[in-house]
Order: C-alpha cells, then structure tokens, then sequence
C-alpha cells in the first residue's frame, strides 16, 4: 500500500516569492507581482499528480534529482509538504512554486490529489 502524502493548509510564506521570482522569466516583475497578489487570495483547489504534468507539459524530473529525493524523503517521513503554486497560460499550465513537490508525489503516487492555488 502506498504510504499517504501530507500537507499543510496554506503555502508556506516563502512559496510567494520563489513564484515571483519564477513568473518574471514569463511575464514583467509588475505582472508577476500581480499574480502572486492574487494567488495569495486564492482558496486551495486539488488535482492529480498526473494531470498537473498533462496540463504543464513538462517533463518529470526523476528520482535522481537531489530536489525529488529531498521531498520523496519527506513524504516517507511522513513530514506535511506546502500546497503548490500554479497559473493558466495560454500555452499551458506554470508551475510557479511547487515543481519538485509535484515531481516527488507523481514518482510516489500519480493519482495522488495536491493541493494548490491556481489562477
């Protein structure tokens, strides 16, 4: 049986600015700034693993990424991870905080619902 994954309520204070940070090479720091302001209102939704990627287009990274393990550890441990940050863009889903977080829960269970904010 696969081990259940944990998670805090809310994303951690620090998940804000790593998004920010990560939205800039997307759009300009005023357009990123105004949608992290906004995901900071938004209430958790959840969607699998598997669907998140679908949606993202992006590869996974593998268990041999030191980032995956860290987390694939941490659920293990039973240790709460933070819901994750994405954004709609019209060529796919961002991941704008959280991509190890996904890419550890997917490598552990694919089905596994996660929390995020999404706008």
């Amino acid at each position: 049986m696969t081990k259940a994954v944990y998670w805090i309520d809310e994303p951690e204070d620090h998940n804000y600015p790593a998004a920010e940070e990560y939205l800039t090479l997307h759009f300009g720091r005023d357009t990123a700034r105004g949608l992290v302001d906004r995901l900071r209102r938004e209430n958790v939704q959840y969607f699998k693993a598997k669907d998140i990627f679908r949606a993202s287009k992006l590869s996974h990274a593998g268990i041999s990424n030191q980032q995956v393990e860290k987390t694939l550890e941490k659920i293990e441990d039973g240790k709460k991870l933070s819901p994750v940050l994405l954004v709609r863009a019209s060529n796919g889903l961002i991941i704008a905080d959280g991509y190890h977080r996904v890419c550890a829960v997917y490598s552990h269970d694919q089905d596994v619902k996660i929390p995020c904010k999404i706008i």
